[in-house]
């Protein structure tokens, strides 16, 4: 009877101390519906293919992050604290005014080093610069314009944050998800609002995996049958001088008037220059595979670690969640119409579907330009038209990122 009483004695004392327990406390109802949404999000990754390279390593970073007692949450959110909590096992709770102590880095906070540094995106955009081709802007460089209008729904956002009562360095970080580019909300989150990192990541790389749902309606609203028929002519070619000194131009110029932006643009460029020059394809590929895919896992896990329960589920997440929509919506309409003026004065040469891809979501937007072309016109090709505007919309929000930074920089 007494070994039954030790045996039964210890498993309700792991019992007490696991997990599962701490389900049934006060608070334990957060970290399960943190877990559950953990789950939706790999849903959405895994079965639907939203995103899948970042929506699941984020999710899992999020599941983690939310198991009781795991220590695999990040606990810090500046370098100050980075510092203090390696040192002296503490971080400032900005909410209650008071030391935590008692703590001890877990491996989150050191994969985390690496966003709070800005070190991560700027590597992410070294590979999808040498993974993009720039030549259907280089030939038509009005996609610029388009890029540019698209943008228009980051700063809409920032004025409408401001004024629901959201700080300028957090209003800020909400607006740049209109520019529907991951790495960017990142990088400018990491530096403006680092506490709302978590929050900003997922609703940015939830909105962009939802372009295929959220596009298509806008983009029907503002035009007409007339104008998404529009068959638009083939693009001039484009000679290999032209391509390598794109990426050159492009950096010195973006960089000399926003210096801030220039970690984005100058890698971004650099990745295309290693593409481009013919003269480096095997660090091309490096960058484009082996590179991408390690800091894209360390950054998805590590900003999927952010969003422990407790600064996650407020109602600030959700105010911010629904203005990244109004900035997604808002940036695919700008573009759209000012797709339409171009279809006005070029007496409808140009298809205004192609200025919805001025959106940072490089190919998916593009694709939804096609396919709403195509619904209308079966021998439509919009593609590469539409990848003008959309590789556009990378440096466009790259410039955005600049211009915030400039403005909010601490």
């Amino acid at each position: 009877m007494e070994i039954l009483q030790g045996v039964w004695g210890a498993i309700v004392d792991i019992f007490a101390n696991s997990g599962y327990a701490f389900f049934f406390t006060d608070g334990g109802w957060k970290n399960l519906v943190m877990l559950l949404m953990s789950f939706f999000f790999l849903w959405l990754g895994i079965k639907k293919g939203f995103e899948p390279l970042l929506m699941i390593p984020i999710a899992f970073g999020m599941l983690l992050a939310n198991i009781p007692g795991a220590n695999l949450a990040v606990q810090y959110h500046d370098m100050q604290n980075f510092i203090e909590l390696v040192v002296r096992g503490r971080v400032w709770d900005e909410v209650n005014e008071v030391w935590i102590t008692g703590l001890s880095a877990g491996l989150m906070d050191f994969l985390y080093f690496g966003v709070k540094a800005g070190i991560y995106p700027p590597l992410i955009f070294l590979g999808i610069g040498s993974m993009t081709d720039f030549s259907p802007l280089i030939a038509n460089p009005k996609s610029f314009i388009l890029g540019a209008a698209a943008q228009f729904g980051i700063f809409f956002t920032y004025i409408g944050a401001t004024l629901l009562g959201f700080s300028s360095q957090e209003s800020g970080a909400i607006a740049i998800i209109g520019g529907a580019d991951g790495p960017t909300a990142i990088f400018v989150t990491a530096i403006l609002a680092p506490a709302l990192l978590g929050t900003i990541a997922v609703a940015a790389y939830s909105y962009m995996a939802l372009v295929p749902v959220i596009q298509p309606p806008i983009m029907r609203a503002l035009t007409t049958k007339k104008e998404r028929s529009v068959v638009m002519g083939n693009l001039r070619p484009v000679s290999k001088l032209e391509k390598i000194l794109f990426p050159i131009m492009v950096t010195v110029i973006v960089a000399l008037l926003l210096p801030d932006a220039g970690a984005l643009v100058g890698m971004l460029m650099f990745g295309n220059l290693l593409k481009e020059s013919g003269r480096t394809e095997r660090i091309a590929k490096a960058a484009q595979n082996e590179l991408m895919n390690i800091v894209t896992i360390m950054l998805g896990v590590s900003v999927g670690a952010t969003t422990s329960a407790q600064s996650f589920l407020t109602l600030k997440t959700i105010s911010i969640v629904a203005l990244g929509l109004v900035a997604f919506a808002v940036g695919t309409a700008s573009g759209v119409l000012f797709g339409k003026l171009m279809y006005i004065f070029t007496k409808g040469k140009v298809n205004p579907l192609i200025g919805s891809a001025g959106v940072s979501a490089v190919p998916m937007a593009a694709r939804v330009s096609q396919k709403e072309g195509q619904k209308e016109n079966p021998s439509n090709f919009l593609l590469m038209h539409a990848m003008g505007p959309n590789v556009s919309g990378v440096i466009g929000s790259a410039v955005a990122a600049g211009v915030l930074l400039t403005l909010l920089g601490k």
